[in-house]
């Protein structure tokens, strides 16, 4: 299995299931570019994304500052009175939300514009995989070093990523490991580590938690300095039973020992595949991708190359039979359309009701995915999102919404603001050239193109052809109202 697609079937349809898999799709014009690469060389230019230039700066915020939390710690707890205290509590609420909203757009635009699609899609892979929320985490450079840990590792050795994501801050306040001592150790963290992040559900015993959590101790955080900390007098010492072996074993020896399982490999990689071909392997298929990530050392890169040039990657039960994710659908609109991604607020607010809202997953288990994305309502709102981001306007939002999404404010304040915002649209003449703008038939063949890479179903043709006759000349407005019809199909909704 895993054997290298043919390069005699490398053609513009695999390049764009390839695009749209490892990355967020992209216009016809980069689809070809990356044909005209042939298979190798374009699983190299997603793959080895270290080698192009990314000019995207950090947040200026986005670093330790241990004065700016003694000041909020300190002003908390000597305030002479409520009203001074309550104050202090919004302005840092306040500076949370102002802060994650930049966060949120500072990653959004990374996806969209970004010149590294591949490493932001992994990116998305272990923030869904290690889900963890600024609900409960509320310290938005703590979000931020998360995911830069995730871009960082995003495709290298398996036993550093799940040692550095343990150790991370906002992993620490999320899983409640910070307050894990030896006389009362954290077995949640230590449950989570095995069940939901590296072996899957039955595959340790309950001695095993309890052992591992007492492995796990000493495991802090230094909340000052807002960072990880190894505290040796709050660790456990003694010897522990983990997997049938017995030593006095620490938290990276456990993980060492996590990974060591053959378990291990076929729980992440067949999430690996799944998350990418849209497909739970067969156990033939999750065999072979886990003997090859562990012949790689349990190295990501190496697996994840054998997995984008396999011809199981590209079999036809694969190819446009995943359900994009409302992320994946945002993204790639605003990629195949050539636009702007809308303003950060309408972003969130589009994501956060289609049911996928970034930094704040809805639990430890991450999202579902899949079919599980499309319901009666969300389906409803994809389609009025798609004409949202088509013809320019905002999506319908109520003012109380508004200032909810917005952190806090009147009703009719937030609404003035939410009048000025204006979305680009599409702009026709951009993504048609006046020969595909000649007749209709013209029009509908460079619009399947561009935003399917294959045809409508014969059904859905038809709706279209039916609004096409009702028309004597296509003008631009007629265009774009087509290209919302084409979004708001069921063809659409998958990749």
């Amino acid at each position: 299995m895993l054997k290298p697609l043919s390069s005699d079937r490398w053609n513009f349809s695999t390049a764009a299931h390839l695009l749209n898999r490892a990355g967020f799709g992209g216009s016809p014009a980069d689809i070809q570019a990356l044909c005209d690469l042939g298979p190798d060389k374009a699983v190299s230019h997603l793959l080895d994304y270290e080698y192009i230039h990314d000019p995207t700066t950090d947040p200026d915020w986005a670093k330790p500052n241990p004065e700016e939390v003694q000041r909020f710690r300190d002003g908390i707890r000597n305030a002479t009175t409520p009203e001074e205290k309550k104050k202090l509590q919004q302005e840092q609420q306040q500076l949370i939300q102002r802060r994650m909203q930049e966060l949120r757009g500072w990653w959004l635009q990374r996806m969209a514009r970004g010149p590294r699609p591949f490493q932001e899609k992994m990116v998305l892979f272990w923030h869904g995989h290690f889900a963890t929320s600024v609900e409960k985490v509320r310290n938005p450079y703590y979000m931020w070093r998360q995911n830069e840990l995730f871009r960082r590792l995003a495709t290298g050795n398996w036993q550093q990523l799940l040692t550095d994501a343990g150790q991370d801050p906002a992993m620490l306040v999320w899983l409640d490991q910070a307050q894990s001592r030896k006389d009362h150790p954290n077995e949640n963290f230590a449950r989570e580590v095995m069940e939901l992040f590296a072996l899957g559900e039955g595959h340790y015993t309950e001695h095993d938690i309890a052992e591992a959590a007492r492995a796990l101790t000493g495991w802090s955080l230094e909340p000052q300095e807002q960072k990880y900390i190894y505290r040796p007098r709050i660790h456990d010492d003694s010897d522990k039973t983990i997997f049938g072996q017995t030593g006095n074993f620490d938290g990276e020896q456990f993980i060492a020992m996590i990974v060591a399982q053959p378990q291990s490999a076929k729980f992440i990689t067949a999430k690996t595949w799944n998350y990418f071909s849209g497909s739970v392997p067969s156990p033939e298929l999750s065999n072979a991708l886990a003997v090859n990530f562990r012949a790689n050392g349990n190295i990501f890169k190496p697996f994840l190359r054998a997995m984008f040039r396999s011809e199981e990657f590209y079999a036809p039960d694969i190819v446009r039979n995943q359900v994009k994710s409302p992320v994946q659908w945002l993204i790639n609109s605003v990629r195949v359309l050539e636009c702007d991604l809308p303003p950060t607020l309408v972003s969130w607010g589009m994501l956060r009701q289609l049911g996928q809202d970034i930094f704040a997953p809805p639990n430890v288990k991450g999202w579902d995915g899949g079919v599980t994305w499309i319901t009666t309502n969300s389906l409803l709102t994809r389609y009025n999102d798609a004409q949202a981001l088509v013809e320019g306007q905002l999506p319908p939002l109520t003012a109380g919404d508004f200032a909810r999404k917005a952190g806090g404010g009147g009703g009719d304040k937030a609404m003035k603001a939410m009048q000025r915002m204006r979305l680009g649209g599409v702009n026709v003449e951009k993504i048609l050239t006046p020969e595909e703008r000649a007749d209709k038939a013209s029009i509908v063949a460079a619009l399947e193109h561009r935003l399917f890479q294959t045809s409508l179903k014969s059904d859905q043709e038809q709706t279209l052809r039916e609004f096409l006759d009702s028309k004597t000349k296509m003008s631009n407005a007629d265009i774009v109202t087509t290209v919302r019809l084409m979004m708001s199909t069921p063809d659409y909704q998958v990749t």
